[in-house]
C-alpha cells in the first residue's frame, strides 16, 4: 500500500506538467530535433528502417501520423467543442475577430504559395495547402515563455485563432487529400459515430465501450479513403460539452484531463519524431527553389499580413472589435507566431509530396517555423517590455 499513493502522485505529477503549454511544446521540440540530428548522422538508415518497419496494416510512420497523431485531434475537437459551447466561440461578438483573422491567415498564405509556384517554370501547386496551418502547441508554448503579464485575452485571442485554423486544416484534410473513398465504409464510419451519440445519451462512462468502439471507427475511416486522424475530430466535436445532476465533470472535461498528457507527451512527439527527420542538403540553393519559397513566404509573410489583415477588416467593417486591453502590436505579434505551422504543416506535407519534393517541403516547413517561433517571440517580448514601461512607477 505504501507504494501505490508515491506512484499514483508521480504519476498526478507529471500529468499535470504535461498540461503546461511549455512542458508539451518543449517535448514537441526535442522529439524534432532528435528526428533531424538522426536522420543527418551515419545511423540515418536505422531511423528510415524504423519508420518503414511494419506494424501488422501500416507501417510505424503512418501508424504515427493516422494513429498518434488521431489523438491529438481528438483533444484538439474536445478543445473545439469547449470553445463553441461556453469558450471564446460561443459568443459571435467575441469569436468574429480572431476567427475571420484565421481564415483570412489561411487564404493568404495559400495565395501566396501559388503566387509563387504558378510564376515559377518548375513551380508545383500541390502543396498549396502546407502554409495554411498553425501548430497550437508549439505557438502558445512560446507565448507562455515570453508572453508573461501581457492579458489573457491574447492567449484566447491566439488559442481561438489556432482552433478555426485546426478546423479548416481538418476540412482541407478531409475534402482535398482523400484517396478513392468507399461508400461502405463511410457509411460504417457514420453508424460509429453515431452509436457514440446514442451512448452518451444512455450515460454509459465504461471505457471497455468506447474504446473499442473508437477502435473500430477509426479504422473505418481510414478504409474509407478519408484521413483517419479526422475521425479523431469527429469523436471530438460529439462529445457531451454538458454536466448532468451528480456529475462533477462533463465528459468533454473529464477526457481533455485524461487524455490531454497523452497527447502532449506522446502522441504530437511520436508524429514528430517519425515526420520531422530529414536530410538536410543543397546549401542556400534550395531557398530558391519556388516550392521551398512559397511555403517559407506563405508562412512567414502570409499568415502575418493574412491573420492582421483579417482583424483589421472584421473591426473595421464589422460591429466586432478587439478586446478592451489588446492593442494592434498585440495581434501583429501573434500575427507572426501563427506562423508556426509544424505538426499540422508536416501532415499535409506528407500527404502532398513524396521523395525530394518531400524533403524539400518539409525543410521549409521547419525552416519557416522556426523563423516564426523566433521572430514572434522576438515581438511578444517587445509588447512585454512595452506594457511594462508605461506602468506608473511607484
Amino acid at each position: 500500500m505504501s507504494n501505490t499513493i508515491p506512484s499514483m502522485t508521480g504519476a498526478t505529477r507529471l500529468g499535470e506538467a504535461l498540461r503546461n503549454d511549455i512542458v508539451g511544446g518543449v517535448i514537441l521540440l526535442v522529439a524534432a530535433v532528435i528526428a533531424i540530428v538522426w536522420a543527418n548522422t551515419p545511423a540515418a538508415e536505422t531511423y528510415e528502417n524504423l519508420r518503414a518497419f511494419q506494424i501488422g496494416p501500416l507501417d510505424v510512420q503512418h501508424w504515427a501520423a493516422e494513429g498518434a497523431l488521431a489523438v491529438f485531434f481528438f483533444v484538439a475537437g474536445l478543445e473545439l467543442k469547449q470553445e463553441l459551447t461556453t469558450g471564446s466561440l460561443s459568443r459571435t461578438a467575441d469569436a468574429l475577430v480572431p476567427a475571420v483573422a484565421a481564415i483570412a491567415g489561411m487564404v493568404a498564405p495559400a495565395a501566396i504559395y501559388t503566387a509563387v509556384n504558378l510564376l515559377a517554370p518548375t513551380g508545383t501547386l500541390a502543396g498549396w495547402a502546407i502554409p495554411m496551418a498553425t501548430d497550437i502547441a508549439f505557438a502558445l508554448a512560446v507565448l507562455a515563455v515570453v508572453g508573461r503579464c501581457l492579458p489573457t485575452s491574447l492567449r484566447a485571442f491566439l488559442l481561438t485563432l489556432a482552433v478555426v485554423d485546426d478546423l479548416g486544416a481538418i476540412t482541407i484534410i478531409a475534402v482535398f487529400f482523400s484517396s478513392d473513398t468507399s461508400l461502405v465504409y463511410m457509411a460504417l464510419t457514420a453508424g460509429g459515430l453515431g452509436a457514440y451519440v446514442l451512448i452518451q445519451r444512455q450515460r454509459v462512462t465504461s471505457p471497455l465501450v468506447y474504446v473499442p468502439l473508437a477502435l473500430a471507427t477509426w479504422w473505418c475511416m481510414h478504409e474509407s479513403g478519408i484521413h483517419a486522424t479526422v475521425a479523431g475530430v469527429a469523436f471530438g466535436l460529439l462529445t457531451r460539452a454538458h454536466t448532468d445532476p451528480g456529475e462533477e465533470q462533463s465528459p468533454r472535461d473529464r477526457l481533455e484531463h485524461r487524455l490531454g498528457p497523452w497527447s502532449a507527451g506522446l502522441a504530437v512527439p511520436l508524429f514528430a519524431l517519425f515526420a520531422a527527420g530529414v536530410t538536410v542538403s543543397g546549401g542556400l540553393g534550395v531557398f530558391t527553389d519556388p516550392l521551398v519559397l512559397g511555403i517559407t513566404l506563405g508562412l512567414i509573410l502570409g499568415k502575418a499580413v493574412g491573420v492582421i489583415g483579417g482583424a483589421f477588416l472584421a473591426t473595421r467593417f464589422g460591429s466586432a472589435s478587439l478586446a478592451p486591453d489588446l492593442r494592434w502590436g498585440d495581434i501583429a505579434a501573434v500575427s507572426v507566431l501563427a506562423g508556426i505551422g509544424f505538426t499540422v504543416s508536416l501532415l499535409i506535407t506528407e500527404l502532398s509530396f513524396d521523395g525530394t519534393e518531400l524533403d524539400r517541403a518539409k525543410v521549409a516547413v521547419l525552416g519557416a517555423s522556426t523563423v516564426a517561433a523566433v521572430l514572434g517571440a522576438f515581438l511578444v517580448h517587445q509588447q512585454r517590455r512595452h506594457r511594462q514601461a508605461q506602468k506608473p512607477h511607484r
